[in-house]
């Protein structure tokens, strides 16, 4: 039986940076905790995170990266910045609750450059945002809460992007 040391040193290394085809996107945070946990399941899908320049969020990347590597970090004004990942070709897939969204079950591995677009725990992602995206998916849910916790939805997704689960 091999021990977690056989299996490290097996394991195919990436370095702690973004592959470049996948970008996770909290455009507006509640809690700086998230972005931290976002950022750890970002090293591990080699993925990159795009958050809006507000004064408190370096702080809780700071915090919350428990890596110590080079992130991969894009600072980012949201509208303009989705309106130039349409622009350049990009995938930009929201996760929220909509008509004709595609279940997490249902979404295809990314075949090529994709954003996952995450809104406010409360109040989901502005309209003014949603005209900017090609696809909303859904994390369907059993229980009493309308969403998930914004660092557990993204990893779910960001997962099934990367071919993962």
């Amino acid at each position: 039986m091999k021990t977690r040391k056989d299996l490290r040193s097996v394991r195919r290394r990436r370095p702690p940076r973004c592959l470049g085809h996948l970008t996770v996107a909290p455009l507006w945070p509640m809690h700086g905790v998230n972005l931290g946990t976002l950022l750890r399941t970002c090293d591990a899908a080699g993925a990159c995170l795009a958050v809006p320049r507000q004064p408190w969020v370096p702080e809780a990347l700071e915090k919350g990266n428990t890596l110590r590597a080079g992130a991969c970090v894009h600072w980012v004004r949201p509208l303009r910045w989705l309106a130039e990942c349409r622009e350049r070709g990009e995938r930009v897939l929201g996760v929220e609750l909509a008509e004709n969204a595609i279940r997490l079950a249902d979404l295809p591995m990314a075949r090529q450059p994709t954003v996952v677009v995450l809104g406010h725990e409360r109040d989901g992602i502005p309209d003014e945002a949603l005209d900017l995206l090609d696809a909303v998916v859904e994390i369907p849910m059993i229980g009493t809460g309308a969403s998930l916790n914004v660092a557990v939805a993204g990893s779910l997704v960001l997962y099934k992007l990367a071919g993962f689960s």
